[in-house]
Formats: C-alpha cells, structure tokens, sequence
C-alpha cells in the first residue's frame, strides 16, 4: 500500500519519540516468559480475520478512550501492533502522552508476524 506523504510524515514523527522493537525480538521475549501485553491497534474486521495469540484488541480509533478501562496500571509493559507498524508508532505516542510510560511500537506488525510463519488466531 502506497501511504499519503503527509501520513508518513506524521508517522515519522511519532517513531522518533516512541521505543521501537521488532517481530524477531518480540517473539523471543514472549518465549523468554517477559510479561508483557500485545495490543492489536487495527481496524475491527483485520483483528477477527486474525491476530496474534494473547493479544487484546484496543483499535487505533478508541485506543485513547479505553485503554484506561483495559489497562489501569500505567507502567504495564505495553507493546503495540498494527499491520505494518504505522499506526501503532502513532497510538504508542499518545498513550505515552497519556501518561503509559513503557509503551513499544512493533515495526513490522502483523505482515511480519504472518510472513515469518508464527502462530496466529482467530475469534
């Protein structure tokens, strides 16, 4: 998909001032029993076509107005996912700005989740 300029450039951004981390890592960190929340930022529909296993899904659209409810302890180990990795450096900076003060973006989300053959699910 070929992002609006302006889109970028706000992406951009948001991934200067927001931890980044990768699939690789992600994965190894989930095998070496961190604990740590995946949080699914995409839309309704890619959540339900799948998702990874354990995530919660707070969409990029109501993440600001619900994590409080889901989340309440804002020094949980947080790492955001979306399709790519855009949106969810965008989320990961305003939850940040919301005062969650260990918040991640995963680069890569869940394209490279998918193309590097980890489990997934459905539901």
């Amino acid at each position: 998909m070929a992002h609006a300029p302006q889109f970028l450039k706000l992406v951009n951004e948001s991934k200067k001032k927001v931890k980044e981390t990768n699939v690789a890592e992600v994965k190894r960190r989930i095998d070496a029993g961190e604990k740590l929340l995946l949080v699914d930022v995409r839309e309704d529909n890619e959540w339900g076509n799948g998702h990874i296993p354990g995530a919660i899904h707070l969409g990029k659209g109501v993440i600001e107005r619900d994590i409080e409810q889901a989340v309440p302890d804002t020094k949980t180990k947080l790492v955001l996912y979306c399709g790519g990795g855009f949106r969810s450096a965008l989320a990961a900076e305003n939850l940040q700005k919301m005062g969650y003060s260990n918040v991640e973006s995963m680069d890569g989300g869940w394209k490279g989740w998918v193309s590097s053959g980890l489990p997934t699910a459905k539901g």
